[in-house]
């Protein structure tokens, strides 16, 4: 999760988060290089006399015509390819879904029969020993490491969205409509996330919290969790 005066991402916690990083990374070079190239130009403009043969050269008006374009692909690229990485969900190995409520999380295992549960902030005051405030909840959402899952996300009332920015995923909860998502997460962790759609008063107090166990103790805790 975030520290405090953290500027950066959270450390990345699945594949695709693990690429969202690397292309940050990327464009930021990019605009490193285009800022410094400017900066360059400006300074020989004010600092030197500009003769008629270098305010006139083609050679100056195709260079700036061919690479806008070439850093417009140098971006284009790597976003594309990122972006249906993200849209492709092949043989999920568990499917969750996830319903907002004003202000609490549904969750349904629809793989496992009447497996489903609320997921409600921890109030402050029964708040264990070393518990993030504002982010613990009394359910977490427990899934199996190294698992392709899917997330159905959907709404009962207004328009919420379930984030957990280490493992890369924000999908919007529409009232009346599915959309999915999936995440893969090669090491056990907790990792926090909350509501990043303003959904009314209490739109603050609805937080996340998934939970990457091993199979073994995924198997265990579904056979042994009440619905």
């Amino acid at each position: 999760m975030a520290n405090h005066s953290q500027l950066g991402f959270q450390d990345a916690s699945s594949p695709i988060m693990e690429e969202l990083v690397q292309f940050h990374d990327h464009a930021l070079m990019v605009a490193l290089a285009i800022c410094s190239l400017v900066l360059y130009l400006l300074t020989v403009m004010l600092t030197q006399k500009l003769s008629s043969n270098t305010v006139d050269a083609q050679a100056i008006e195709l260079i700036w015509t061919i690479l806008p374009a070439a850093v417009l692909i140098t971006l284009a690229l790597p976003s594309l390819r990122i972006l249906y990485m993200m849209d492709e969900i092949n043989q999920p190995d568990l499917t969750l879904k996830a319903i907002g409520h004003q202000w609490y999380w549904t969750y349904e295992y629809t793989d496992f029969k009447d497996l489903t549960f609320d997921s409600y902030m921890t109030p402050t005051t029964d708040l264990p020993l070393g518990h993030f405030r504002l982010l613990e909840v009394d359910h977490r959402v427990i899934v199996p490491t190294n698992s392709t899952i899917r997330v159905i996300v959907t709404a009962d009332d207004v328009l919420h969205s379930w984030a957990v920015p280490s493992l890369g995923v924000k999908t919007d909860a529409i009232p009346g409509r599915l959309n999915q998502t999936s995440f893969l997460t090669p090491r056990p962790g907790v990792y926090y996330g909350q509501c990043s759609e303003i959904c009314g008063a209490n739109h603050s107090f609805m937080p996340i919290v998934v939970e990457a166990v091993p199979l073994a103790n995924f198997e265990s805790w579904s056979s042994l969790t009440p619905s």
